[in-house]
């Protein structure tokens, strides 16, 4: 019915004298890819940071002032 490539967990592992080759790079693989991962939500915090700053810092200027309306900034130009 079900009939295994290889003969045991060993030989599996082995891979006919080409494990070291062939799981280096899967584990080569799979650092890269977890790499990838951890900068880019790494970057998307400082992103996400760099906007809400941004938000801030445009709102903090386009607020009227204590005591002024927002239409008479327009008329006095």
């Amino acid at each position: 019915m079900f009939d295994p490539y290889f003969d045991s967990v060993a030989a599996f592992v082995a891979m006919g004298d080409h494990g070291f080759f062939v799981w280096s790079a899967y584990g080569l693989s799979a650092l890269l890819i977890v790499t990838n991962m951890l900068v880019a939500v790494r970057r998307q915090g400082r992103v996400r940071a760099e906007i809400a700053r941004q938000a801030r810092r445009d709102g903090a200027r386009t607020s009227p002032k204590a005591g002024a309306s927002p239409n008479s900034v327009e008329r006095n130009q």
